[in-house]
């Protein structure tokens, strides 16, 4: 059974889709804790599950070094296998990326390499862009540059709005998500091996 510490930063619409995959019992993973970096709504999703939850806000501490370390620390707390970041708004030290690596993975809303950082499908659609899509990837100490795990490529429709697209992309996210966590725990995907 693969345990999975997810982070996020907002609602947790992708989270909520790993929820409820994992709480079928035939689902090879559990979620041992979700993490935020605010208050963020999507822990409601967690609490719901009777999943524990935490926050590490970065404004109560004097550097980014300090906040990343109290963070990592509450994640090697519940001794994951694997950490999930599904909206996960900040990005992280190499000191915090190194001590989990390879076993850190992110969602992100463009096919990568293209239209890295926060806001991809904005970026996508101000570039004219025909294709985007979702990718999985393994988080390196750069923003949005590790190695990818498994990308799903969806058209743009003339005319979407960035809204409308970024639902059309959670939806694959989120079907995405399951599948690779999935994976990941029936050794389909090893990590060690991408990285």
């Amino acid at each position: 059974m693969l345990s999975i510490v997810v982070l996020i930063s907002g609602s947790g619409s992708n989270l909520r889709a790993l929820i409820e995959a994992c709480d079928n019992p035939l689902f090879p993973a559990k979620i041992l804790a979700v993490g935020a970096d605010r208050p963020a709504d999507g822990l409601e999703h967690a609490e719901q599950f009777g999943i524990s939850t935490f926050v590490v806000e970065p404004g109560r501490f004097s550097s980014k070094e300090d906040w990343a370390e109290v963070l990592l620390s509450s994640v090697l707390f519940h001794k994951p296998d694997l950490v999930v970041l599904a909206g996960f708004m900040k990005i992280l030290p190499t000191s915090f990326v190194s001590a989990l690596s390879p076993r850190l993975i992110n969602l992100h809303p463009s096919l990568l390499p293209e239209f890295p950082g926060a806001h991809a499908v904005r970026d996508a659609l101000a570039a004219g862009a025909t294709k985007t899509g979702s990718t999985i990837h393994i988080v390196d100490s750069g923003v949005d540059t590790g190695p990818v795990i498994r990308q799903q490529e969806i058209s743009i429709a003339p005319g979407i709005t960035e809204a409308e697209l970024h639902e059309q992309i959670k939806r694959i996210e989120r079907v995405q998500l399951i599948e690779v966590v999935r994976d990941i725990a029936d050794g389909k995907i090893k990590l060690e091996e991408i990285a």
